[in-house]
């Protein structure tokens, strides 16, 4: 398995997708406490400082190498404003599926829809995967509306498909292809 690309985008904005540092542990320790995002997201119960900073440096670094995937922080001048992952790869089919979260002070105000085009536009383009997914709960409408603003098309439903705290979830699919990209 080839070792993942190591990513570094940046929007014309100033949005940055870029490696998690040692000094995102606190920050990342404070969105997993949200209600909002676990809600949705089936993160970990609120980490030790000492496990996000191991996730911030040696895992996510290790996941990278190993091909397994790759997290980037998503930061608004030089705070972390979310994350947005590359998972469930095939290399030989050079498809994934991504996934992302939103910090609570940075919601509404249209990071993650561009930041999720921008990272699949560049695993589309630059990277040459053919499909790249999402998979989001029907009452998550923040990340629905994410997916529609990013340019993804919606597929339908798997059914019983994910898990949340509260327990299982449909999940709607949504796809971008290279055609989806040549408008």
């Amino acid at each position: 398995m080839p070792a993942f690309p190591d990513i570094a985008l940046a929007t014309p904005d100033g949005l940055r997708i870029e490696a998690l540092s040692l000094e995102d542990a606190p920050a990342l320790v404070e969105a997993f406490t949200d209600d909002d995002l676990r809600r949705w997201l089936p993160v970990p119960a609120p980490d030790p400082l000492t496990i996000a900073e191991q996730w911030c440096t040696v895992t996510s670094e290790q996941m990278r190498e190993n091909g397994h995937g790759i997290v980037r922080a998503i930061r608004v001048e030089s705070t972390l404003a979310g994350s947005i992952d590359a998972k469930r790869v095939d290399w030989r089919a050079m498809t994934c599926e991504l996934s992302y979260w939103t910090a609570a002070p940075f919601r509404g105000r249209g990071i993650m829809p561009r930041a999720v085009n921008t990272f699949s536009r560049a695993l589309i383009h630059e990277h040459g995967f053919e499909r790249v997914e999402l998979r989001i709960a029907p009452g998550n409408t923040a990340s629905l509306h994410a997916a529609e603003k990013a340019g993804f098309r919606r597929e339908g439903t798997a059914r019983n498909a994910g898990f949340t705290d509260d327990g299982r979830v449909d999940l709607v699919i949504w796809s971008r292809i290279p055609a989806d990209l040549q408008d």
